[in-house]
Order: C-alpha cells, then structure tokens, then sequence
C-alpha cells in the first residue's frame, strides 16, 4: 500500500466550479490528509480562481496555477503534470471538481499503484457505478469506450475516464511535449501511450455520480476530436501489425 507519507500530488483543473470546488478539497483532505492539490484554473469568470487563491492562503496543502484562458482540460493537466515533476511528487492525480470522482476513493486508486504504473478510476468494471447520467451521456461514453478498445487493442474497460493516479516515472517517461489532445480524448491518449510503453495500466472501480451544480463541458467537438483521433490511431496501429511492428499490446516492452 502506498505509504501515507510518500508525496501525492492531485492536479484539479477548473472552469467555472466556485460552487463545487470547496466542498471537493473537504472531502478529498477527509479521505487523504496527506495529500497536496494543485488547482489549475483557467480565468474562470465565476470566480473560481479567487476562491482557490482564498483556499491556498488557508492551507498549505493547496496551490493554484492560473492560465490566462480556457485552453481545454487536455492543457490545464499538462501544465499540472510539469508542475509535479518540478517537485518531489512520487504520485501524480488527476481529479475533475465537479465532486463526479469521489474523493472517498482516492486510497484506493493509490493503493492500486502497489502493482500499477497507472490506476484508472472506471466505471465499467465489476463494482464500478454510474449515478445520475442522463441516458444518452452514459450511451455516448459506453460506445466511446468500445470504439476505442476495438480501435486500438487495448482492454481498458473505461480509458476515457479521468478520475486516475500515475507513478511519477510515467510522466517522465513519456513525451508529454507530444500530447495535444484536449477533452476526454486526451484521457484516451495518455492511456494508449502508456500501454505502448509498456507500462502497467490497471481498473478499479469507482462510483460516478453527475455533478449536482454547475454545466458540464462536454461539447460536440469534444466527442468529434476523440473519434478523429482514435480512428488515426486505430489505423495506424493496424498499419504497424500488417508489417510486423505492433507492440502495443502484445510482445511489447513489460514493465517489472
């Protein structure tokens, strides 16, 4: 089990969540005490940013990174991963504000990292729960995750999900300078480049429940960008086996 005193850093971007963002670092302090967060705020003009500012001032466990504009949730974590790596964090999170990944599971996601390089908090595993979805959002994520575990070989059960933990080296490791997906795509993309690399990915589930306040950020163009770009990916995956070359599944590198 991860050591309670190992350093944990959980990146939380926000837009627009003044009203969820308080209650979420209570529950998450309550489940982890040791837990470092770093607030990436992207000029929310509800005043998220000042409220995080007021929360840091009260708290050394909080920091807060502010960008100049809404530049997708696919920058604000990168920005958040650098950030982490310029410290001495073992452990890297990511976690939405919107108190849909419950912060109650947080130890287990790190606990998971005994025998993982990368924990996904899922829904779509044995245990895992979705409440309070509206039918066709839950349809969209279920057929976003079969597409993309046909399209790319992969067996993550819920590889668009965002609720999930890292071991430092895997940020190092991989090129994150590579990475411009933005939406839950980008959940898609660090996931799949993990297992290319080899590193050992793992589920546990969690409970999803739709936030209670505040608009969520899905858009058209998010759920466009993922099925563009996992379609590249599928095809070109398919391109490297018919030559021999794909070992991003089977017969690649194994992680110890």
């Amino acid at each position: 089990m991860v050591e309670p005193t190992v350093p944990v850093l959980v990146v939380i971007p926000t837009y627009e969540e003044r009203d969820n963002l308080e209650p979420v670092l209570s529950r998450l302090h309550a489940a982890v005490p040791t837990a470092d967060v770093l607030i990436v705020d992207d000029a929310s003009p509800d005043g998220t940013g000042e409220l995080a500012d007021a929360l840091a001032a009260a708290d050394p466990r909080i920091s807060v990174l502010h960008r100049a504009g809404k530049a997708g949730l696919g920058a604000a974590y990168l920005a958040g991963f650098a950030a982490a790596l310029r410290g001495e964090y073992q452990f890297v999170v990511e976690m939405d504000a919107d108190g849909s990944h419950p912060p109650e599971d947080l130890p287990a996601l790190l606990a998971a990292l005994d025998d993982a390089d990368v924990v996904i908090g899922s829904r779509y595993v044995p245990g895992g729960v979705v409440r309070n979805w509206p039918m066709h959002r839950e349809l969209i994520s279920r057929g976003g995750n079969l597409y993309s575990r046909i399209a790319l070989g992969v067996p993550i059960k819920d590889i668009t999900a965002g609720y999930r933990a890292f071991r430092r080296q895997v940020l190092e490791e991989l090129d994150l300078d590579e990475v411009s997906s933005q939406g839950y795509c980008f959940q898609i993309d660090m996931a799949w480049r993990a297992v290319q690399a080899g590193f050992r990915v793992r589920e546990v589930p969690i409970t999803f429940t739709e936030r209670e306040r505040g608009r969520s950020k899905m858009s058209g163009a998010i759920v466009a960008e993922a099925f563009w770009r996992v379609m590249c990916w599928g095809t070109s995956r398919v391109l490297r086996r018919s030559h021999g070359r794909d070992d991003a599944v089977s017969g690649g590198p194994v992680r110890a």
